[in-house]
């Protein structure tokens, strides 16, 4: 099997017994982005020197029988806005074109010391603000089932690079589905972990009580095992939990009977395409074939996700965003008059559209005479959406549904309807809102051929079963891959000046 097909516990496996090297898989990942990366734009920054030097003192240190873990050798690429020492972090934003971290994010440290190779930075939505990696400074990012479809986002470059075969996984981030869509658009196997469960420590944050760290993979044993790499208690981070269960690779069980599955009806109402609830539906008959129990239930508040999400994520973001004024580092404007001007201009430039438009909604529901009105009261809501889950899972083991409303939309068709493209997320934010685990596989596929994912949504901590019930329903299904000739239009080229192949500067697009 050639090296860029490979799984990561494939992989690790081969350069173990001695089939292949660590050097040879970087090889023959950066060629493979070399090749067509012109044609995804999956990348902001390749890290070829440094890769290779990785990958020599991996290979030595695997040789030596010092590396012996199933992640050992393998390449990886990182989103954007995980710090990465000595290369640069952009967050696909203007405002950070040339930042370079003192230090690297502990959930990319995490995975150096199981002998990860980093490959580079992926594309994504500016400060992972927006749900189909259009909104980056460096370029769209195209779908690898067909180019004239959006990857989704804001993990979208991170889930399109495993999709076609320029990262044997990634690391993405989730602040309300920007994990678990995107690896539903491009038919990979993404999870977002129990709040808490991956360090955030140098993920440069966009909604603090919401954001959370998570892999992107070919199957679900690559994601019980990288999941195990990244999760750690770490005092840096305030919000980090000291798990003793992370152990999830020891989930890989094919086996569901007496499972319990609930499927909330408020899940598959108006605005759900036919092809994606059939095939979601045929997935939970296939589990109840494998002697799960299934049932139908409602969940309720669904409708109530969406307003309180963009509340409080703006609010936070409002405040996170603030530190960033081109003083100290990022795009500084050239021509101002005074400092006050200087920052003004400088944010005006550096930031984009959706950044802006979330800044000062964020901004307006918590300033005086709104805060109770709006930021309050989404507090209060997200309590009864927690209370909700809690209710669910005193019944169900595991919750099923869909990941997103449709399979990926065309370039543009969203970006041009900001409220659309928000209520794209209506499945996959409450998980966030309520700090719970979930993960997309794909289940299917539409009558174009675009990838239908699948969404396991489990209660806190509670990871292995969702990792139990997916491996299982994977199993079921049998191999999901795509045909390395993408559809659509030939766009050599597209990516080009938004990609950095040194990792020393960026050079946005205007």
């Amino acid at each position: 099997m050639n090296i860029t097909e490979m799984t990561a516990t494939e992989l690790s496996a081969a350069i173990r017994a001695g089939k292949t090297t660590a050097v040879e898989a970087a090889e023959a990942m950066l060629a493979r982005i070399e090749e067509q990366d012109r044609i995804y734009n999956c990348y902001v920054t390749v890290d070829r020197e440094g890769a290779l030097k990785q990958a020599e003192a991996v290979q030595a240190k695997i040789e030596s029988g010092e590396l012996t873990g199933p992640l050992a050798g393998v390449p990886v690429a990182v989103k954007d806005n995980m710090c990465t020492a000595g290369l640069l972090t952009t967050c696909s934003s203007r405002i950070l074109c040339n930042f370079v971290p003192a230090y690297t994010a502990e959930a990319v440290l995490n995975l150096q010391r199981a002998g990860a190779v980093i490959l580079g930075k992926t594309n994504m939505d500016e400060f992972a603000m927006g749900s189909t990696t259009e909104t980056s400074a460096y370029g769209v990012t195209r779908n690898p089932w067909n180019t004239e479809h959006v990857p989704g986002g804001s993990s979208g470059g991170s889930a399109a690079a495993v999709a076609a075969g320029e990262c044997i996984y990634a690391l993405g981030s989730d602040t309300g589905g920007s994990i678990r869509q995107p690896a539903s658009y491009c038919g990979t196997v993404g999870m977002k972990p129990t709040y808490g469960t991956v360090s955030r420590y140098g993920l440069i944050a966009y909604g603090s009580s919401l954001d959370q760290i998570g892999p992107l993979t070919k199957d679900v044993m690559d994601c019980a095992a990288v999941l195990e790499a990244i999760a750690s208690h770490d005092e840096k981070d305030s919000t980090s939990v000291a798990r003793t269960d992370t152990d999830f690779t020891s989930a890989l069980v094919d086996d569901v009977k007496g499972m319990r599955i609930g499927i909330p009806n408020d899940y598959f109402g108006d605005g759900l395409d036919e092809e994606v609830k059939a095939a979601v539906l045929r997935a939970a008959e296939e589990l109840e074939k494998k002697g799960a129990v299934t049932e139908h239930f409602d969940l309720s508040l669904v409708e109530y996700a969406i307003p309180a999400y963009y509340t409080i994520a703006a609010a936070e973001a409002s405040s996170n965003l603030e530190r960033f004024d081109g003083i100290k580092y990022g795009y500084r404007a050239e021509d101002y008059n005074g400092l006050h001007n200087m920052y003004k201009k400088s944010r005006s430039e550096g930031f984009g559209e959706e950044v802006k438009r979330r800044i000062m909604l964020g901004s307006f529901v918590l300033s005086s005479g709104y805060y109770d009105a709006y930021y309050l009261k989404a507090l209060r809501v997200k309590a009864l959406i927690k209370k909700a889950f809690d209710q669910a899972f005193a019944k169900y083991d595991v919750i099923l549904g869909p990941v997103a409303p449709t399979t990926a939309p065309k370039l543009g068709a969203s970006l041009s309807d900001p409220i659309k493209m928000y209520l794209g997320d209506i499945y996959t934010i409450a998980v966030n809102l309520a700090g719970l685990p979930g993960i997309s596989l794909p289940c299917g596929k539409d009558k174009n051929g675009l990838p239908i994912g699948l969404q396991l949504i489990g209660d806190c901590f509670q990871e292995k079963k969702l990792i139990q019930t997916a491996y299982t329903y994977e199993k079921i299904r049998g191999p999901f891959r795509m045909d390395r000739e993408p559809a659509g239009a030939d766009h050599t080229g597209q990516g080009e000046t938004g990609m950095c192949r040194t990792g020393q500067e960026g050079q946005c697009y205007e």
